[in-house]
């Protein structure tokens, strides 16, 4: 019995090894998400600063944003070292599925404002400021779910002193979520589904 067991790890690992390089790193880091119902799908590391949040930073704020393209290509931009931009997560729009592309100890470049890059966890959400056919029920409730996760996790409060939109960066030249992003809902949901 200890031999066959034995046998069939080797035949397991010999298996892992024939595997392409991309798929085995991709494979190892499956499991490295900060939330567990994320998807890891790792921006470039020229996409953003390595840290020790929050011993480095304390994370403060977390900011919303909409993306202005569509999910893939959205994950595309993040995985592009020349794009110089990344979020920690990224919310689709039709069921609520989330990629996370920046561990939370890390400072993605998200904001346009390093001290709030420094200080927050980036939620980009599918869609365009102008569509609010893209901010659909699972999207905000999925996206509520992580960010009350993100707020327990960091003694957050859950207001909006402190879960802002990208448009109330200092110094930012960007309008998202913009008008049709339903702040009254999105807050409610975020405080009544935090609560388990």
């Amino acid at each position: 019995m200890e031999r066959r067991r034995i046998l069939q790890g080797a035949a397991v690992a010999a298996a892992g090894a024939l595997l392409p390089a991309s798929v085995r790193a991709t494979a190892a880091t499956t499991g490295a998400v900060d939330y567990p119902a994320a998807h890891w799908v790792p921006a470039s590391a020229s996409n953003y600063t390595v840290s020790s949040r929050p011993s480095a930073y304390p994370v403060q704020y977390v900011i919303i944003h909409v993306t202005q393209e569509t999910f893939s290509d959205t994950v595309s931009i993040f995985q592009n070292p020349a794009k110089q931009v990344s979020a920690h997560y990224l919310v689709r729009s039709g069921d609520g599925y989330i990629d996370q592309c920046v561990r939370e100890k890390d400072v993605a470049w998200h904001a346009g404002n390093w001290d709030y890059n420094t200080r927050s966890i980036g939620i980009e959400h599918e869609g365009w400021v102008d569509q609010p056919s893209y901010f659909t029920d699972s999207m905000y409730e999925q996206s509520a779910l992580l960010t009350a996760s993100i707020c327990n996790r960091y003694n957050i409060p859950k207001d909006r002193a402190h879960i802002l939109g990208h448009a109330e960066v200092p110094g930012t030249d960007h309008t998202d979520p913009g008008p049709h992003w339903d702040w009254v809902r999105y807050i409610r949901l975020v405080n009544l589904l935090g609560t388990g």
